[in-house]
């Protein structure tokens, strides 16, 4: 396998899971900064021009969170996918939560605040998208009051793809009032298995 990816990107998120299953697998570096990901190559693998990238043989898989839950079935006896069908309901409903409630406002925030030009960035919505995650975030944050993954009492997909949802809201200040998201994905990069923080990667 092969996978496409580059810094602080959601790259994190399908490395966290690679290792977490302990696969052999060979890292692909695409330079966003020098604009490597809109190569012709690289665009007939992801006509999006995103990261990250993972190829598995004839299967060409995108998006971050599809591709760890696709690693959590290749590799089911490692139990990052749970056998039984009401607990992999719940790690479904988790990871949506984690990509929905969670992550857009955080990558609004980031649209308005650094990625688009200047005379497109509206700072009126940074603050609703702000608002949106913290009121999110709550709900997690009570979830996970006595727990110590998102699902059951082993990590899952659902703390793979949430652990860095949770980095990223760190790095925008948003989780100083969450003393359970706090510890959890702080919990979370102990791990040995664990990526590099967002601020890791940035610096390098």
């Amino acid at each position: 396998m092969k996978l496409y990816g580059f810094g602080p990107t959601r790259s994190l998120r399908a490395l966290w899971a690679l290792q977490e299953l302990d696969a052999q697998f060979e890292f692909v570096s695409v330079n966003l900064a020098a604009g490597e990901n809109r190569d012709p190559d690289f665009l007939r693998l992801n006509p999006a021009g995103r990261l990250p990238v993972l190829v598995d043989g004839d299967l060409v898989l995108t998006e971050s969170a599809a591709i760890v839950m696709y690693l959590a079935e290749k590799y089911a006896a490692k139990g990052l996918m749970p056998a039984d069908l009401k607990q992999r309901a719940l790690v479904y409903r988790w990871s949506m939560f984690a990509m929905t409630e969670l992550e857009q406002p955080l990558w609004r925030i980031a649209r308005h605040t650094f990625v688009y030009p200047e005379n497109k960035r509206l700072p009126q919505d940074v603050a609703l998208a702000r608002e949106e995650f913290t009121e999110m975030a709550a709900i997690l944050d009570a979830h996970m009051q006595g727990r110590q993954f998102i699902v059951g009492d082993i990590i899952t997909c659902a703390d793979c793809i949430t652990a860095y949802v949770l980095d990223w809201g760190n790095e925008a200040g948003l989780i100083e009032g969450l003393p359970n998201l706090k510890a959890y994905f702080t919990r979370m990069y102990a791990r040995s298995s664990a990526p590099q923080r967002i601020a890791e990667a940035f610096a390098s």
